[in-house]
């Protein structure tokens, strides 16, 4: 038995398992009669003025602009960039094809000059952008390793608020949440960018107009 299955033994002899019907009852019964949404239009704005506010380099695009936009983004520095499987191929379509590293090995995600993946949902109201590494979005380490990460957001993958946010995923994937680059502070409030995850986070948020 390994330490893991162990643990989990000793859990499930303190917290025995509870009937499936009984934990979907308990979860309906929650009050949700809480405010759902607070903006009822400009949440594309809205999203780029909240993923400013956390150092990020954000600029909105049209569809037909967002290949150029792709490729001067990464154009700014040298080496290849990680790309996950099922990122739209016409995102790419403006960049060299020999910039491009199609689902890397985690063991190469450090020589990377950085990750393009898109996203699950972002948060309008908090700025937040989620990724539950499903299609076009790769393993998690690809978003966490390299030292810059660009991520894709089409205007439908916005939500106003975290409720409706919180809707659009599911809790059985694996979410990883995106406020800004990656960054902490010391005891005496030094910031440094670049602990946990990227350095450096640019956003593209496509809209349908042309």
């Amino acid at each position: 038995m390994s330490a893991r299955e162990e643990i989990l033994r000793r859990i499930e002899r303190i917290t025995p398992a509870r009937p499936a019907a009984e934990i979907a009852a308990d979860y309906a019964a929650i009050d949700r009669s809480y405010l759902r949404r607070h903006h009822d239009g400009g949440i594309v704005e809205l999203l780029a003025e909240r993923v400013a506010d956390y150092r990020a380099a954000v600029r909105t695009v049209s569809e037909g602009e967002l290949p150029d936009a792709v490729a001067a983004a990464l154009a700014a520095r040298t080496g290849t960039y990680g790309v996950p499987a099922g990122l739209p191929a016409g995102w790419l379509s403006a960049v060299p094809a020999d910039r491009l590293a199609a689902d890397p090995p985690v063991a190469d995600l450090d020589g990377l000059a950085g990750a393009v993946t898109g996203c699950a949902v972002a948060i309008a109201e908090t700025g937040t952008i989620v990724l539950d590494h499903g299609p076009g979005q790769g393993p998690r380490a690809l978003s966490l390793v390299p030292d810059y990460h660009l991520i894709v957001v089409p205007a439908d993958r916005i939500a106003a608020d975290v409720p409706e946010g919180l809707e659009r995923l599911d809790p059985a994937r694996p979410l990883t949440f995106v406020s800004g680059p990656s960054a902490t502070s010391d005891i005496e409030l030094s910031r440094v960018e670049g602990v946990h995850g990227p350095r450096t986070l640019e956003v593209l948020l496509v809209t349908s107009a042309s």
